[in-house]
């Protein structure tokens, strides 16, 4: 255990996070997602929500200011317009994180997989809800 450290975030998690760079995309998704198919790096985060995993990343990952959205989540299918429950709780997560509204994008499926398939990592959750899937962009920390 380490102080101020979310005790969901395992060694092998905060040392993908610490070695990614600015830009690097980091996918936290879903039970149903076909992550071990598309990973180039794979996190197993079972039983817990993707929300819960995404608040702890923000806890120590800084969002990229540099680009106009840098979260981006999965278009419900044939319904792009509807806002399921995790997106909207990422919202909440990522607007916390930051103290201030952040832009969501919403991308296509398809989009989507290729975005993971390119990410630094992908993280799979035990989450069971659809369209559990979001994509983050690491930013830099200015001391």
């Amino acid at each position: 255990m380490l102080k101020n450290l979310d005790p969901i975030l395992s060694p092998e998690l905060v040392s993908v996070l610490a070695a990614m760079g600015h830009g690097d995309e980091l996918a936290i998704v879903d039970a149903n997602f076909p992550a071990a198919a598309m990973a180039r790096r794979l996190i197993r985060l079972d039983g817990l929500k993707a929300t819960r995993v995404l608040e702890a990343v923000l806890s120590v990952l800084p969002l990229d200011d540099f680009v106009d959205s840098p979260v981006a989540v999965m278009q419900t299918a044939g319904q792009p317009e509807t806002i399921p429950e995790p997106v909207r709780e990422f919202q909440q997560a990522v607007n916390a994180a930051e103290s201030k509204s952040v832009k969501i994008t919403a991308i296509d499926r398809f989009d989507f997989y290729d975005r993971s398939r390119a990410a630094f990592a992908i993280v799979i959750t035990g989450e069971t809800r659809l369209y559990g899937n979001v994509l983050v962009k690491k930013g830099v920390i200015r001391l």
